[in-house]
């Protein structure tokens, strides 16, 4: 089985939204990473030099190959990413190798097999 590393940058309040789109598409599991930040084209506003942007969460998502791009978009659409800017983004990468997903792979097989 291969698998792809799916990468999201999130509003904290939205993680769990995106995460249970992510589940429903095949997502087996997920590691969240608490009070990132970030910039995109506009820079962030700031009243009296303290930030007013929100906290983000950053998402690692480790899927089978084939189930990868439908959890991207689902995670993008649940998100919103595409109808503002700010939202934020998400993408994949090929993962070469991977250990200790054992468990991940048996209860994926049945749910590869329908795809497939």
């Amino acid at each position: 089985m291969h698998f792809k590393l799916i990468i999201a940058f999130v509003d904290s309040d939205k993680t769990d939204k995106i995460l249970e789109a992510a589940r429903e598409k095949g997502a087996t599991g997920s590691t969240i990473i608490s009070q990132a930040r970030g910039e995109g084209l506009e820079h962030t506003k700031t009243f009296l030099g303290l930030s007013l942007e929100t906290p983000r969460d950053v998402l690692l998502l480790l899927v089978e190959q084939h189930l990868a791009r439908e959890i991207l978009e689902s995670i993008a659409q649940a998100g919103s990413f595409e109808e503002n800017s700010q939202e934020g983004i998400a993408f994949q990468i090929d993962v070469e190798d991977a250990m200790g997903v054992m468990h991940q792979i048996q209860a994926l097989e049945h749910t590869v097999e329908e795809k497939i």
